[in-house]
């Protein structure tokens, strides 16, 4: 049993510094796995090593993707390591031969945590999300389903269920993302907007978008050139406007 910041500084180097120099990596394996079932963010460091044994060392780990779907909670958007956590979790959601309740469980999930996630993650989940549908076309379903819950109360999906097959998710649709087309930040609600249409084949790159931070986010906005707006203009005659209000008696605008 290690303490939790050393699991943190061998993990972030181990997929790098230390796996490519062995002649057995696969002797890794038990301390990855152990690691991953830790949680948090030493669950997510561990991705990078554990995808080599699974891609290159045959590693076999039956319950990763439900490993995996436990990782998604609230935090994902917020941690230092969200960059690496989504290049992966792309990864390991590319393949075309996973069944369509798996995908609909994550795009699910990743939609209802998305309500209360930051802009500069939403602008990287909302085309996230779009290359799901594009690969797995059976989980358009979702988004074209008729007659969809109407609020949050009458939605299939169970939020709470661990295990992905039994969430309900290919029952539910995405009123999440028809929530974030009024998103207060136009360029989310510009990107939730494309769900309305058809989906190009061509997925979009998502890899400038993954280390978007809210401080490049809010520099992007400063910097726009905005064009002179004519604005109604009324003078003011009292502290809120009103011209006999009780802050007038012992407020000042002078």
């Amino acid at each position: 049993q290690l303490p939790p910041g050393l699991y943190k500084k061998v993990l972030v180097i181990l997929h790098d510094s230390v796996l490519p120099y062995m002649n057995e990596p696969t002797l890794m394996m038990d301390f990855l796995t152990v690691a991953y079932g830790i949680g948090g963010a030493i669950s997510l460091l561990a991705l990078n090593g554990l995808f080599i044994l699974i891609h290159q060392h045959n590693l076999e780990y039956p319950d990763f993707y439900k490993k995996l779907y436990s990782l998604l909670d609230p935090s994902i958007y917020h941690v230092k390591y969200r960059a690496r956590f989504f290049h992966l979790t792309d990864l390991f959601l590319s393949s075309s031969h996973l069944p369509a309740y798996l995908v609909a469980a994550f795009i699910k999930r990743l939609s209802r945590l998305a309500l209360t996630a930051p802009p500069e993650a939403l602008l990287m989940i909302v085309p996230f999300i779009c290359n799901l549908f594009r690969r797995h076309p059976a989980c358009r379903v979702l988004v074209h389903r008729p007659g969809g819950p109407a609020d949050m109360s009458e939605d299939p999906y169970i939020m709470e269920e661990e295990e992905p097959s039994e969430s309900r998710a290919l029952e539910s649709s995405l009123w999440e993302i028809q929530s974030l087309q009024n998103h207060y930040h136009p360029d989310v609600a510009k990107a939730a907007a494309v769900l309305n249409q058809s989906l190009s084949e061509m997925e979009d790159d998502i890899s400038g978008l993954l280390e978007l931070s809210a401080y490049e986010l809010f520099d992007k906005e400063v910097k726009k050139k905005a064009a002179d707006v004519p604005l109604e203009f009324e003078q003011v005659r009292g502290l809120f406007g009103k011209k006999n209000d009780i802050f007038a008696e012992h407020f000042s605008l002078d």
